[in-house]
């Protein structure tokens, strides 16, 4: 897997694999009546979340086999034993892996960041975290959870520390107290919905943009659309793949994410070629301000 510098001089996998919400039952069913839905939660959590769990770790696994390095999660997704668990399954070297998780929004209301962390080392039976970052700037409590990221980067228990969710508003309020500066902002970036005012702002910044919902959830939208047809065509990929090259030649660290052995290996495939400039420009040219997610200044935090 390639790498990338880090303004602070450590390397970053250019993609990642996201592992966010990937084997729960919601997933495979839905049902508009909401005791039908509270029956097969509780069957999720109860039953076959177990078994899911033990899946999801076997298809982590082979993941880092076909050459994941940057592997995504969060103590919110439930899943930090499955990645842990992976790591062992999958026979690569600790020091080959780049493990990112987050401080949760819960975390941040109660303040216990450092306790939520170590509970995160412990699942993941790691001694330190890649990278650690808050989920979600939430209004205020961010900043004091940014000092307890201060305090486990210089404790040793960090080797970066970064956001997601951030606007630039929230960067700034970050950038006046800090005493270590983040790394990175994992942000929602498709041919949909760029975001370039705040990727280009983030740049200038030394700080580096990371995609999550990169291929934009497979809209419809992208793929019927011309462009990327057109070009998908030229370079013999599917149109997926040039999505994901796209956000490379735009210096962007996609995080797709996926449970399908195919698709996995697909998205690896985007390394033996490379788009043109006006490739680039032309992709950019889809956007709409289209976002798929949630607006960091618009949304309840208490249910993220």
């Amino acid at each position: 897997m390639q790498e990338l510098l880090l303004s602070n001089g450590n390397k970053l996998p250019v993609m990642g694999l996201g592992t966010d919400d990937v084997f729960y039952l919601k997933k495979l069913f839905s049902c508009k009546n909401k005791e039908i839905n509270r029956y097969i939660q509780a069957c999720n959590y109860r039953l076959l979340k177990p078994v899911l769990k033990r899946r999801l770790a076997f298809i982590i696994a082979k993941a880092i086999k076909m050459g994941y390095r940057l592997i995504d999660t969060s103590s919110a997704y439930d899943n930090e034993e499955c990645i842990g668990k992976a790591i062992k399954l999958s026979g690569i070297p600790r020091t080959e892996l780049y493990i990112t998780t987050r401080a949760t929004n819960k975390q941040q209301y109660n303040g216990t960041v450092r306790e939520g962390f170590l509970k995160s080392l412990k699942k993941l039976d790691l001694d330190y975290i890649d990278l650690y970052m808050l989920h979600w700037p939430v209004p205020g409590h961010y900043l004091d959870a940014w000092r307890e990221l201060e305090k486990l980067y210089e404790e040793g228990y960090v080797r970066n520390i970064g956001l997601a969710n951030c606007h630039q508003h929230h960067i700034e309020d970050i950038l006046k107290i800090c005493k270590v500066r983040p790394v990175l902002n994992q942000i929602e970036v498709h041919p949909l919905f760029t975001q370039k005012p705040l990727v280009e702002y983030c740049k200038s910044e030394g700080i580096q943009i990371e995609a999550y919902t990169p291929l934009a959830r497979n809209d419809e939208r992208l793929r019927r659309n011309r462009i990327l047809r057109t070009i998908a065509e030229k370079y013999g990929k599917t149109q997926l793949q040039v999505i994901l090259r796209w956000h490379i030649e735009n210096g962007v660290v996609p995080v797709p994410r996926s449970t399908n052995a195919k698709r996995l290996e697909q998205n690896l495939e985007i390394f033996d070629f490379s788009l043109t400039s006006d490739e680039v420009k032309q992709i950019d040219s889809i956007n709409i301000n289209s976002r798929l997610r949630y607006d960091p200044d618009n949304c309840d935090f208490t249910q993220l």
